[in-house]
C-alpha cells in the first residue's frame, strides 16, 4: 500500500483509508460482525487510517471502532471527529455550543473512552462552529495535544480562509471533505488550501447521491 505524509511534521497514511461511518447504519442495517471483519482486512492489507467520528450513530460508531482495534491499535492511525451535534443529537451542556473551547476536552474525554484509548492520532472538527471564532476553537484543541491526549488536528468542510486561521493557532495535517467525480465544489478552493496543509481526506468518493444538505455541509468560503 502507498503512502502520504500529511503535512511536514505529520504521520504518514496510507493512500487508501477506512471511513466507518457507514458501519453503524446511516446507509443501512448495521451487521457488526461484518464491519468488524472489514476493519481487520483493510488493515491486513496495509490500511493504517481508520477514520470515525462521535456524530457517528452518537458515539456508537466509536465504540464499535474500539471494539474492532482491541490488539490492533499499534498498526493503525486512529482519527475521529467533534462538533457535529446536528447529525448526533447530542444534547450539550447549557451555555457551550459545538465549537466552544470548554466544551471541547470534554467531546474528547468522551471519545476516548468510547473508542478505549489513550490517545487520538487525529482529532477532527467535524464542523466549524459560526458561533465562536475558530481561533478559540483551535485553541482548546492545541491544549489537547499539550496535554498528551491528541497527536495531530484537523478540519473537516473548512474553506481555505477558515484553514488559514486555524493554522496560525496550530498546525493542522488534514482537511477532511467530501470530495469525488459527482462533487468536486472543493477544486476552487484546494490551491489556497494546499499551500498550508498536505492532506486532505476525501470523504463520501463513491456516493453520487449525498448532496449537501444531506452531508450539512458548511457554504463555501473565500
Amino acid at each position: 500500500m502507498d503512502t502520504r505524509k500529511l503535512g511536514k511534521n505529520g504521520p504518514a497514511v496510507s493512500a487508501l483509508g477506512l471511513g466507518c461511518m457507514g458501519m453503524t447504519g446511516i446507509y443501512g442495517e448495521p451487521n457488526e460482525a461484518e464491519s468488524i471483519a472489514t476493519i481487520h482486512r483493510a488493515i491486513d492489507l496495509g490500511v493504517n487510517l481508520i477514520v470515525t467520528s462521535d456524530a457517528y450513530a452518537a458515539g456508537n460508531n466509536e465504540e464499535l471502532v474500539g471494539r474492532a482495534l482491541k490488539g490492533k491499535r499499534s498498526r493503525v492511525l486512529l482519527a475521529t471527529k467533534f462538533g457535529n451535534v446536528g447529525l448526533s443529537g447530542f444534547k450539550l451542556p447549557e451555555g457551550l455550543s459545538a465549537g466552544h473551547p470548554a466544551y471541547v476536552p470534554q467531546a474528547c474525554d468522551a471519545s476516548l473512552k468510547r473508542l478505549g484509548v489513550e490517545v487520538i492520532d487525529i482529532y477532527g472538527l467535524h464542523r466549524v462552529d459560526p458561533k465562536v471564532p475558530i481561533e478559540d476553537t483551535v485553541g482548546a484543541m492545541k491544549r489537547l495535544v499539550d496535554h498528551g491526549k491528541v497527536r495531530h488536528l484537523a478540519l473537516s468542510e473548512a474553506g481555505a480562509a477558515t484553514l488559514r486561521r486555524a493554522h496560525k493557532v496550530h498546525p493542522l495535517v488534514a482537511l477532511e471533505t467530501e470530495y469525488s467525480l459527482w462533487s468536486r465544489d472543493v477544486e476552487k478552493d484546494m490551491p489556497r488550501a494546499r499551500y498550508r496543509l498536505d492532506g486532505v481526506f476525501a470523504s463520501r468518493p463513491r456516493v453520487p447521491h449525498c448532496n449537501d444538505q444531506d452531508a450539512g455541509r458548511a457554504p463555501a468560503e473565500g
